[in-house]
């Protein structure tokens, strides 16, 4: 019996690597897209925002240097990062019911931890957790839960409703957490924060997430069936990670994410290094919550007629201008303001391509698996970059930095253009082999 392309076999009849299961549309699905819009909205809120408006009061409590206070977040999103694959393997084989569940009660005790800490040290120990939680309970899992339960085109749009609403976190938590340290202090907001997530998140994911529905065995099955599919993710994932179109989605991802992570951290820095006054620099910096979110509904809205890759290359590609324009152009405010613009529309496309394409092209056997391998090295970028781009800024000015992160993006976009091409080959040869009709 002839062997069998476990990638053919995963994308074969379809987008989908699973049949798709009855009741996969929308319709009943949308308690599960609220619950999620809600705990991706918390998760990001106090897992990861509330930590800047808590720095200043923390380090002064601590008696310690605010850089050395700020590596704790970067601690936690290295985890989170090392964590990635292992709960994408888990979300492939059980569902993300029990993932999330646990993740969201570690997240609520690493909380109420983070409010007693007493040296530099504990904040790192209690940041090591939270990256774990973080690795259980965001987007990724978030994500590899909602391409379990849907199919295209639901998916997209259950995708971009949680994107969205996940959006505007910063928003929300960044002036309610900060209300509450002064109504407070930073220990008891941390503990209210603390109680609200657990309180929210847990029964939700506990109730909404449910087992995966795409008709394979479930984790307590231990015949053979239930190890072939276990086999089968394996293979699958062997077999996608040793091609150059999976080579050129990382380095798509990973590129592009230390662009924006550059961006995110220094453009208030850089705009008042332009001149610019400090609240002016904060408004136009401001702009980027809300562009992410339009940049998902443009991609979102273009997908359904143009390719997915084509799209974010395109959208990358004008990233790269306004990186490139803003020391040019961003002494003005209206020069600053039109490049900020360009870059913000991309801020969010990464995040609702990326789906897209592992469904696309390896189907939803594996998904969570891939995806984490994906954002492994993606995570770390971000992780580090902004470091690495304020060494630099400081070395050789902020013009260099603008340049490389120009160059990142328009490489990123390289990336996707060229991977692109893959699949079009790809897609081309199967519909002119021998099984096409003369």
């Amino acid at each position: 019996m002839p062997a069998v392309d476990p990638l053919s076999a995963a994308s074969a009849g379809g987008e989908s690597g699973a049949r798709p299961a009855p009741g996969r549309g929308l319709g009943r699905g949308w308690p599960l897209v609220a619950a999620l819009a809600l705990t991706q909205t918390l998760g990001f809120g106090v897992l990861y925002y509330s930590f800047s408006v808590l720095l200043t009061p923390m380090s002064r409590d601590l008696a310690a240097d605010p850089s050395r206070v700020s590596l704790a977040l970067t601690v936690s999103v290295l985890i989170a990062a090392l964590g990635a694959p292992v709960a994408g393997r888990w979300l492939d084989a059980r569902g993300g019911r029990a993932l999330m569940t646990a993740g969201s009660v570690l997240g609520a005790v690493s909380l109420l931890a983070w409010s007693q800490v007493r040296t530099v040290a504990q904040l790192y120990a209690v940041f090591v957790l939270i990256g774990v939680a973080a690795a259980m309970v965001l987007y990724e899992a978030a994500f590899a839960v909602i391409v379990a339960r849907f199919a295209a085109p639901a998916r997209a749009t259950a995708l971009l409703a949680v994107t969205v609403v996940a959006g505007f976190a910063s928003s929300i938590f960044m002036p309610v957490t900060g209300a509450l340290v002064q109504a407070y202090g930073w220990r008891q907001a941390l503990i209210i924060l603390g109680v609200v997530y657990g309180a929210a998140a847990i029964p939700l994911h506990l109730l909404a997430v449910g087992r995966p529905r795409t008709g394979k065995p479930s984790a307590s099955d231990t015949s053979d069936s239930a190890q072939a599919g276990a086999g089968e993710r394996a293979a699958l994932v062997r077999a996608a990670t040793r091609q150059a179109a999976f080579s050129l989605l990382a380095a798509a991802f990973t590129l592009h994410s230390a662009g924006t992570a550059t961006i995110s951290v220094l453009l208030i820095t850089y705009l008042i290094h332009l001149g610019h006054p400090p609240l002016l620099a904060a408004g136009v910096a401001g702009l980027l919550g809300v562009l992410s979110v339009t940049g998902r509904l443009i991609t979102t809205g273009l997908q359904r007629r143009l390719p997915a890759a084509l799209i974010a290359a395109a959208i990358f590609a004008l990233q790269a201008v306004g990186a490139a324009a803003l020391p040019l152009i961003g002494a003005t405010t209206a020069g600053a303001v039109a490049a900020v613009l360009m870059f913000g529309l991309g801020f969010g496309v990464a995040t609702i391509t990326k789906p897209h394409l592992l469904t696309e092209r390896y189907g939803t056997t594996a998904y969570a698996s891939l995806s984490g391998r994906l954002a492994l090295p993606a995570t770390l970028a971000k992780a580090v970059s902004p470091a690495a781009a304020l060494a630099l800024a400081q070395a050789a000015g902020y013009g260099w930095v603008m340049t490389g992160v120009a160059l990142t993006c328009l490489t990123a976009a390289a990336a996707l253009t060229l991977y692109h091409r893959l699949s079009f080959r790809r897609t081309s040869k199967h519909q002119s082999g021998p099984e096409a009709p003369a």
